[in-house]
């Protein structure tokens, strides 16, 4: 983009250029969480199979938070070293990236398979359960297999966007989202695999976006991978992980969030007797949680691709001092995402049913009744969500990371983790329990609104001062 674009052109169409494929890329990562969930709701598995994956997924989100740690820091890096005019430490930058992810992945390819016991444990997996558990196993197992290609896929993305080429990396990641689709319902239905060949599916996903990106390197713009470029320097290494620390908490956090929810539904499951005098059990809140997060990280991804399609245009006017246009891109911005919220709000407290139908048939009626309050309730503070999430990436895009992961970890984890633990050992209900979320909501965009308001604050005095 030309710098008069930043500077003079509307902001409306500015974001369109910027968010469309920032937009379309969250979508496409996000569509890996939900696939799997949605063919396996409708298999033999079911419900079984769905609170299965749920056990799962946070080991997954494990890997993309470190995918990230390094991904992200190094591109960040990459980025500082091309505008200081140092080639050289821009490719020693991308190697020594490269590096660290072929031996992170390895090390949580190994820590997987070993310790897959454990990992279960942790994330609400009872041996007890033993259907539900012996699904989780087999989808783990199998997964593990596919980490170093996730890792390094997912953490060469960010570099191949740094290098200029956002497009390249779309397709990148859309080609693996787009086979795993299609091999789904193949390796589930047609070959009988069930659960694990949904694992199997998403390997497969996996597989071909790492060759795609791995395929980007022949030919990058700025950067070449040599001997010298993939040898460690201890000080490139510390940068890019110092640069990368936000998003790893960020993917931490969510990890947390789920592993206290799935185990305080193991606790409480028994305990809470659902309107037909019924118990929900563990399986159903397992299942219906993990849709509900699938379905929240849907709506979040589009969120956060907006946010994201205004980062340039606000770090070129914050670095002119023109707060105007910065504090114009931030309106439109929030009224976009608040509009994304409130369409997915009605969504959610109106069409629950049609949701929850997507992830299988032949529902029960205690699991059709919680699927409904976990909409309704669990996902009923979307609006301040959407704005919450976009109040932190736009603290981050004006240069405050601390401001901005500190909001992060407000949401989900300072907040969210205190109640929902408080509330469900109160109440011993995994149905009040849901509650937890709107409060967390509530505070959350409370603080935003304090900490956007306190960075405009700061930026209007060194305009002044300029």
């Amino acid at each position: 983009m030309k710098k008069l674009d930043l500077e003079n052109d509307k902001i409306a169409k500015l974001i369109k250029r910027f968010a469309i494929p920032c937009v379309i890329s969250m979508i496409v990562a996000a569509l890996y969480n939900i696939v799997d969930q949605i063919f396996i709701g409708w298999s033999d598995a079911g419900a079984f199979g769905n609170a299965a994956t749920n056990i799962v997924y946070p080991f997954t989100v494990i890997a993309l938070a470190f995918a990230l740690l390094v991904g992200d820091g190094a591109a960040s890096l990459f980025n500082l070293a091309l505008g200081a005019k140092n080639k050289e430490k821009a490719s020693k930058t991308i190697g020594n990236g490269l590096v660290l992810l072929v031996v992170i992945s390895i090390i949580l390819t190994i820590l997987g398979i070993v310790f897959s016991r454990q990992i279960l444990t942790i994330f609400g997996g009872n041996p007890n359960e033993v259907e539900c558990y012996q699904y989780a196993k087999d989808y783990l197992q199998i997964i593990c297999y596919g980490l170093p290609f996730y890792i390094i896929g997912q953490g060469l993305n960010a570099a191949i966007r740094s290098d200029g080429s956002p497009k390249y990396a779309m397709v990148a990641t859309l080609v693996g989202a787009i086979s795993n689709i299609i091999l789904d319902p193949i390796f589930i239905f047609s070959f009988k695999m069930g659960v694990k060949g949904a694992a199997i599916a998403t390997i497969i996903g996996q597989i071909l976006t790492f060759i795609v990106s791995i395929w980007y390197f022949k030919k990058p713009k700025s950067f070449k991978i040599t001997k010298e470029a993939i040898k460690l320097d201890k000080a490139i290494c510390k940068q890019l992980l110092s640069l990368g620390l936000a998003s790893l908490i960020t993917q931490i956090a969510i990890v947390i969030i789920i592993a206290v929810a799935n185990n305080l539904v193991s606790k409480y499951g028994y305990m809470t007797i659902a309107s037909s005098k019924v118990a929900y059990g563990v399986i159903i809140p397992l299942a219906v949680i993990g849709i509900c997060m699938k379905v929240f990280g849907i709506v979040v991804s589009i969120v956060v691709g907006v946010s994201l399609g205004g980062m340039p245009i606000i770090g070129y006017n914050m670095g002119a001092l023109n707060i105007k246009r910065v504090k114009e891109t931030i309106k439109y911005i929030l009224i976009i995402n608040f509009i994304i919220g409130t369409l997915a709000f009605i969504l959610f407290e109106f069409f629950p049913t049609f949701i929850i139908n997507m992830f299988g048939k032949g529902n029960s009626f205690e699991y059709l009744e919680y699927a409904k309050y976990c909409l309704r309730i669990f996902l009923g503070g979307i609006i301040l969500t959407c704005l919450t999430k976009s109040i932190s990436i736009l603290l981050q895009s004006m240069g405050s990371s601390f401001k901005s992961t500190l909001l992060a970890l407000c949401r989900d984890v300072i907040f969210f983790v205190p109640a929902i633990i408080l509330i469900a050992t109160l109440s011993s209900s995994v149905v009040t329990m849901l509650w937890s979320s709107i409060i967390a909501d509530i505070l959350a965009f409370l603080t935003g609104i304090i900490l956007l308001k306190k960075e405009f604050n700061k930026i209007e005095k060194l305009s002044k001062n300029e």
